[in-house]
């Protein structure tokens, strides 16, 4: 499975921080009803496939999922039973009620690696169970019941007597570490699953979540970084096979955090980025926690309506052209 799913160019990420954002990558200002009727136009195809602009114009399971929950809360049914349905019919695996991370309309088999990615499975389920909730939908409720004890089941590993989420099926579990992606907890949806499913079901995924975020602090800012490796208990440290930043992935953190509620999860996120705007300063991309080198380059729209939904900052006022900062972007308006 390749992991690495955001190649973004360097001319996509040059977007202005929340400190300066009136000129906001993207043409779109958001209308009295939002930004959804123009994320649609530029994202979704007519067959329900959601183009990642920024990734050679492949589609995955994330981005399927993203943009449901949108057309969900947009109140887009004809959207979301596009994308519902192209997603399980072209993503859905036969084996399981999970789906192949990955669609390459360039490749002989657009589908070729069968692996999942967790968090693209929960929010599908997500999405799914708000359609059941807001259009009485027993299909989507039973798909998404069906997704969810398919993650439970099969991405949930016991380790170090701790229930922790695998980011995929295969690829993350070694003799040396767990590796772990701290944004794929995605506390909205899995508060959504909670109350679907019991406490007994998902409350040890949650408390130990939730407690791996809280140990995952490192370098002088206490920041997390994309990737993490488990090793014991309480033990964590950056991956030791990717680049020890707090990144495209790990921004996430806040962002989810924000949603649900759960603010104090992301309060060294929210200080490292609070004083880079008093003293002035671009919010990077990314920072390496261990060199402190910063991108080149400062966050996207997407970062930055992350910033403001942190802080209470000013949102960027017009919708990012690239897929993952526009999306970012929608989800940090909600």
């Amino acid at each position: 499975m390749a992991v690495d799913r955001r190649s973004f160019t360097i001319g996509l990420m040059f977007a202005l921080t929340a400190a300066c954002n009136a000129g906001s990558q993207g043409k779109a200002v958001a209308p009295t009803g939002g930004w959804w009727p123009f994320y649609r136009q530029r994202f979704l195809l007519p067959e329900g496939r959601i183009v990642d602009t920024g990734n050679h114009g492949i589609s995955h399971s994330e981005g399927q999922g993203y943009a449901m929950v949108l057309a969900a809360n947009a109140g887009d049914r004809e959207a979301f039973d596009l994308m519902a349905g192209w997603t399980e019919r072209t993503l859905g695996r036969s084996d399981m009620a999970l789906h192949s991370w990955r669609y390459d309309p360039a490749s002989a088999n657009p589908v070729s690696d069968p692996n999942n990615a967790t968090d693209g499975d929960i929010l599908i389920a997500w999405a799914l169970g708000l359609a059941a909730r807001r259009w009485g939908d027993s299909r989507y409720a039973a798909r998404g019941q069906a997704i969810r004890a398919a993650v439970r089941g099969h991405c949930v590993a016991q380790r170090y007597g701790r229930a922790v989420l695998i980011p995929g099926l295969v690829g993350f579990d070694s003799p040396q570490a767990l590796t772990i992606n701290p944004s794929y907890y995605v506390w909205p949806a899995l508060d959504q699953f909670l109350e679907d499913d019991g406490k007994a079901v998902w409350g040890p995924v949650i408390a130990d979540g939730a407690a791996l975020i809280r140990l995952s602090r490192f370098g002088p800012d206490h920041l997390p970084t994309d990737w993490i490796d488990l090793t014991a208990r309480d033990a964590v440290a950056p991956a030791r096979d990717r680049p020890p930043r707090f990144g495209f992935d790990a921004l996430r953190v806040a962002l989810y955090a924000a949603m649900a509620n759960r603010a104090a999860l992301a309060a060294p996120i929210g200080a490292f980025w609070r004083a880079r705007l008093a003293a002035g300063k671009p919010i990077p991309a990314w920072i390496d926690v261990v060199t402190a080198e910063e991108a080149p380059y400062p966050l996207s729209s997407g970062g930055a309506a992350i910033v403001a939904r942190l802080l209470g900052t000013q949102a960027p006022a017009q919708l990012a052209d690239d897929y993952y900062s526009a999306s970012l972007q929608m989800l940090a308006a909600g």
